[in-house]
C-alpha cells in the first residue's frame, strides 16, 4: 500500500513538473514574440491591441476561464472512486456547457464590439481586432474542457503539449499577420488620407494569431481524444457499478464550482479594463489628442507592462506551487510547517523580484532600446519603467500572499482585499488624472498603490490567522543591499562599455551578465541564501560546488 501511495505521489509531482515547465516555456515564447509585434505595431497599434485584448480577456474569464479547473476537479473526484462512466458524463455535460457559454461569449464580443470599443475602453479603432478575437472564446472554452478532462484523468501531458503548440502557432501567425495587415492598412491610409488604418489592421493581425494558436491547440487535443477513444470506451464498458449523476446534478455542481472562481478572478483582472476606460475618457475630457492618448497607453501596455510582468510571473508560479503545500500542512494541523513554507516562499520571491526591479530601473533606457529600438518615445517608456519597477516587488508579494491565504483556506480574504484595493485605486487614479499633469504616470502610481494595499491587507491577515511574523534581514534587507551593489555595478559597466564601443547591444548584454554575477556573489557573502536552500534549486549541487570553490559559502 505504501509503495502504491509513493508511486501516486511521485507521479503527481512529475505531472505537476511537466505542467510547470510548459507554463514557463509558454510565458517565454509569449514575451519573445510580443517584442517584434510591438516593433511592428508601435505604441498606437499596441493601444488598439490592448483595448481589444482586455475586453476579450474579461468576457473569456466570465464565460469559460474556470472550466479546466472545474472539469479536472469533478472528473478526478469520480476517477478516484473508479466511476469512469460518471467522469465521462461530466465531460460530455461540460462540453455542452462550453458550447453554450463560449458561443454566447463569442456572439457578445462580435455583435457588441462597437459598444465595447467605443464606450467601455473608448478606442473605436479596436473594433476590428475585437471582432477577429470573437470566435476564439468558443475555441478556448472547448479546449479548456478537454484539457480539464485529461487533467482529471491524471495526465498533464496533453495540456502541456497543447499549450506549447498553441503558443508557437500564436507567435508565428501574430508576427506574420500583424506585419502583412499593417502593410495593407498603410495602403488604405495612403488611399483615403487616413492615419489609423495601419494600426487598426495590424492590431487585428496580432489578435488573429491568438485565434489561430487556440485552434491549433484544439485540433491537437481532438486528435489525442480520437487516438485514445477506443481505450476510454473500453474502460467505460468495464465500469458497471459506479453511480452516474443526473444531468441536472452535474450542471448544478458545475455552477457551484465555477462561480466562486469567476468572482475571485474577475476582481483581480477587471482593473486593466477599468484603468484603460478611465484614462482614455478623462484624458479626452482634458482635450488631449486621441492619437496622443493611444500612444501613451500603447507605451504603458506594450512596453512597460510587458517587461514588468516577467518577474511577476515567477511569483505567480511560486504562488501556484505554495497552495497545495500550504493546504497539506493545514490539513495536518502542522502550524510550524505552514510558517516555514510562508517564510521560505516570501524570501524566494523577494530574492527574485527585488533585483529584477532594481535592474529594470537602472538599465531602463538601454533595455528598452535593445528590445524595441531607438524611438521618439524612448524617454517616456524609460521614465515609466524607472518609476514603475517598484510594482514588480509589490505585485510579486501580493500574488504570493494571495496563494498563501488560499492555502490557509481563507479563500474570501484575497477577494475582499482586492475589492477594497481596487476601489481605492480607482479613486486615486481619477484624482491623479483630473487634478495633475501626470497623464500616463498616474496609471503607474495608481497600480503601485493597488499592489501596496494588497500586500498590507494580505500580510495583516496572514499575521492574524497564522500568528506569523516575517523575518526581515534575510528576506528584505540582504536582497535590497545586494541589488543596490548590483545596480551600481550594472550602471557603471554600461556607461563604461558605451563610451568604449558605442554599441548599446554589447553594453546592455554585458551589464546584465555582470549584474547577475555581482548580485549572486554579494547575496552569498551576506548569507542571504543558505547551502540547504541552494541545493533545492535546479543544478543546486553544481552551484554549491562552485560557490565553495570561490569561498562564497
Amino acid at each position: 500500500m505504501g509503495t502504491k501511495n509513493h508511486k501516486q505521489k511521485t507521479n503527481y509531482i512529475v505531472q505537476g513538473g511537466i505542467l510547470a515547465v510548459a507554463s514557463i516555456l509558454v510565458r517565454m515564447i509569449g514575451l519573445l514574440y510580443r517584442v517584434p509585434v510591438t516593433r511592428i505595431l508601435g505604441p498606437v497599434g499596441n493601444s488598439y491591441y490592448s483595448a481589444a485584448y482586455e475586453v476579450y480577456s474579461m468576457v473569456l474569464l466570465i464565460s469559460s476561464f474556470s472550466l479546466p479547473l472545474a472539469v479536472s476537479k469533478m472528473v478526478s473526484a469520480r476517477m478516484a472512486k473508479g466511476q469512469v462512466r460518471a467522469a465521462y458524463k461530466i465531460f460530455q455535460c461540460t462540453l455542452v456547457f462550453a458550447l453554450v457559454s463560449g458561443g454566447l461569449g463569442s456572439l457578445l464580443i462580435y455583435f457588441g464590439a462597437g459598444f465595447f470599443s467605443d464606450v467601455v475602453v473608448n478606442t473605436p479603432q479596436s473594433r476590428l481586432a475585437l471582432q477577429v478575437l470573437a470566435p476564439t472564446i468558443l475555441i478556448v472554452a472547448l479546449m479548456g474542457c478537454i484539457r480539464g478532462y485529461f487533467q482529471g484523468l491524471g495526465s498533464m501531458i496533453p495540456t502541456a503539449v497543447s499549450q506549447i503548440v498553441e503558443q508557437v502557432i500564436n507567435a508565428a501567425v501574430s508576427i506574420g499577420a500583424a506585419w502583412y495587415l499593417f502593410q495593407y492598412g498603410a495602403k488604405v491610409d495612403a488611399l483615403y488620407s487616413k492615419e489609423t488604418a495601419a494600426y487598426a489592421f495590424g492590431a487585428a493581425g496580432s489578435t488573429f494569431g491568438t485565434g489561430a494558436g487556440a485552434l491549433a491547440g484544439l485540433v491537437f487535443l481532438c486528435f489525442i481524444m480520437f487516438v485514445y477513444s477506443s481505450v476510454m470506451k473500453k474502460k467505460r464498458l468495464q465500469d458497471r457499478l459506479g453511480r452516474v449523476e443526473s444531468t441536472r446534478e452535474i450542471y448544478s455542481l458545475l455552477l457551484l464550482t465555477i462561480l466562486p472562481v469567476i468572482l475571485s478572478t474577475a476582481v483581480y483582472n477587471v482593473s486593466g479594463i477599468i484603468d484603460q476606460g478611465i484614462f482614455k475618457h478623462l484624458m479626452e475630457a482634458k482635450k488631449y489628442n486621441s492619437m496622443k492618448i493611444d500612444e501613451l497607453w500603447g507605451i504603458f501596455s506594450g512596453e512597460y507592462k510587458l517587461l514588468t510582468n516577467v518577474p511577476i510571473a515567477v511569483a505567480s508560479a511560486m504562488a501556484a506551487s505554495t497552495i497545495p503545500a500550504m493546504t497539506k500542512a493545514r490539513v495536518n494541523k502542522d502550524r510550524r510547517e505552514m510558517k516555514r513554507k510562508t517564510e521560505n516562499s516570501i524570501r524566494f520571491v523577494m530574492i527574485i523580484c527585488i533585483p529584477c526591479a532594481v535592474g529594470l530601473s537602472v538599465l531602463a533606457a538601454p533595455i528598452l532600446e535593445l528590445l524595441f529600438g531607438s524611438r521618439s518615445h524612448l524617454e517616456v517608456s524609460a521614465g515609466l519603467l524607472r518609476i514603475g519597477t517598484a510594482s514588480v516587488v509589490f505585485y510579486g508579494m501580493s500574488t504570493l500572499t494571495n496563494g498563501i491565504l488560499q492555502g490557509m483556506d481563507k479563500m474570501r480574504l484575497p477577494v475582499i482585499h482586492a475589492a477594497i484595493s481596487l476601489v481605492l485605486h480607482i479613486v486615486l487614479l481619477v484624482v491623479l488624472i483630473r487634478f495633475t499633469d501626470l497623464n500616463i504616470y498616474a496609471v503607474v502610481w495608481a497600480n503601485i498603490f493597488f499592489a501596496v494595499m494588497m500586500c498590507i491587507l494580505n500580510s495583516l491577515s496572514i499575521a492574524r490567522y497564522m500568528r506569523y511574523r516575517q523575518e526581515i534581514i534575510r528576506t528584505f534587507l540582504v536582497p535590497l543591499i545586494s541589488s543596490a551593489v548590483m545596480g551600481g555595478a550594472a550602471y557603471g559597466a554600461h556607461l563604461g562599455l558605451m563610451s568604449l564601443t558605442k554599441q548599446n547591444t554589447i553594453a546592455t548584454l554585458a551589464a546584465c551578465v555582470l549584474a547577475v554575477l555581482v548580485y549572486g556573489i554579494v547575496l552569498l557573502l551576506l548569507k542571504g541564501v543558505k547551502e540547504k536552500e541552494l541545493l533545492g534549486l535546479p543544478k543546486g549541487t553544481m552551484i554549491v560546488a562552485v560557490a565553495k570553490k570561490l569561498r562564497l559559502l
